[in-house]
């Protein structure tokens, strides 16, 4: 009997041994293929002529595991402009085939913290994918230039590490880090590019005191995308997006943040109850944008820049409020990796690139 049952346990090993191999065998295939597949994802080629916004972030400063810093990703028949780069947003433009080589230019709104951690990893992506000769573009109101500086004074030493390491053809030196385009602003709109059918039209809001702050406004073969920025309710947003397809607007529920301020309160972080009170006054709620949607009378409205994160099932419900009230058009809570494509020939889809939430 203990023969047998010695027998049986080998068996049982040997099976087990034999599972595992097989087990590795397949997840190496499967591993081969998937990368083969990464390798040559390009989400572009599959997009009809038009504009298209991809969320590449649609979080805040605080912590989500759901969503990166704030960043879209406008695209323009084939031309790939990055509005803001929050932490994580190369990471998920990756995820969402979109190749950080194509990169044509980032636009940034305004130099908080959150739009602009992550253009150190997008800069080096863009540099070592496209082997680029020449700098990004970094496009911004009067300021971008220190930003770029300091980015490209922080990177400099690593970029030397990369070219050493993978030779001139990979990594050249004239392509390290940002070259800045700074524009400034008279009252009201101007447009800051205008070429190739595309239009990019840029207004001042009020994100007081981080100033400036800007929004944007894309045009392309009959379609248009607003990009609001961090902006309280804005006049001058509301007009630049008028008769826009798609409103992509920040929005902030104070019901939810002031839950977070007494909280904090109470733990006796005194400093975090009175950032809860302070923000505020320079972002939007839900319901205001929806409002602001309804005066450009825009067919769209994306809510992003969620604050505060939404890690329960049911608070999409208390976040927006009574805003469908307020906006009989579309009207919706954007996730990270999604993308709204707007066909040059008319029409409205939304998707996800690269999984889910």
């Amino acid at each position: 009997m203990k023969r047998w049952l010695g027998f049986g346990l080998l068996g049982l090993l040997l099976l087990t041994a034999g599972g595992w191999f097989a087990r590795e065998r397949i997840a190496l295939g499967l591993y081969q293929r998937g990368a083969e597949r990464a390798m040559t994802a390009n989400s572009l080629e599959s997009l009809p002529d038009g504009l298209h916004a991809a969320f590449c972030g649609t979080g805040s400063p605080l912590p989500d595991p759901d969503r990166a810093g704030p960043c879209l990703a406008v695209i323009a028949g084939k031309r790939l402009i990055i509005v803001d780069a929050g932490e994580g947003a190369a990471r998920n433009l990756a995820l969402m085939g979109l190749p950080a080589a194509g990169i044509e230019r980032v636009l940034l709104t305004h130099f908080h913290s959150d739009h602009i951690d992550g253009l150190g990893a997008l800069g080096l992506q863009r540099w070592v994918q496209a082997n680029a000769v020449q700098p990004l573009i970094l496009q911004g109101p009067v300021g971008v230039g220190d930003v770029a500086a300091g980015f490209n004074s922080a990177y400099r030493i690593d970029s030397g590490y990369r070219t050493a390491h993978h030779g001139v053809s990979v990594a050249p030196p004239s392509g390290f880090g940002f070259s800045p385009r700074a524009f400034a602003l008279a009252d009201g709109p101007g447009v800051i590019l205008n070429e190739g059918g595309l239009k990019i039209t840029a207004v001042a809001v009020d994100h007081a005191p981080a100033e400036p702050a800007v929004a944007y406004r894309f045009d392309y073969k009959g379609r248009c995308i607003t990009v609001s920025g961090d902006t309280a309710q804005s006049a001058a947003l509301e007009a630049l997006a008028e008769e826009c397809d798609l409103l992509v607007h920040e929005a902030l529920q104070p019901r939810l943040t002031r839950m977070l301020g007494t909280a904090a309160g109470r733990a006796g972080n005194a400093g975090l109850a009175k950032i809860m009170v302070d923000i505020e006054d320079y972002h939007t709620a839900p319901e205001l944008a929806a409002e602001s949607a309804a005066k450009a009378r825009v067919k769209a409205l994306a809510l992003t820049h969620i604050v505060p994160p939404l890690r329960l099932a049911g608070l999409e419900s208390a976040f927006l409020g009574d805003a469908h009230m307020r906006f009989d058009g579309e009207l919706w809570i954007a996730a990270d990796r999604e993308l709204v494509s707007l066909p040059a020939g008319g029409g409205m889809t939304r998707s996800m690139l690269g999984g889910t939430r």
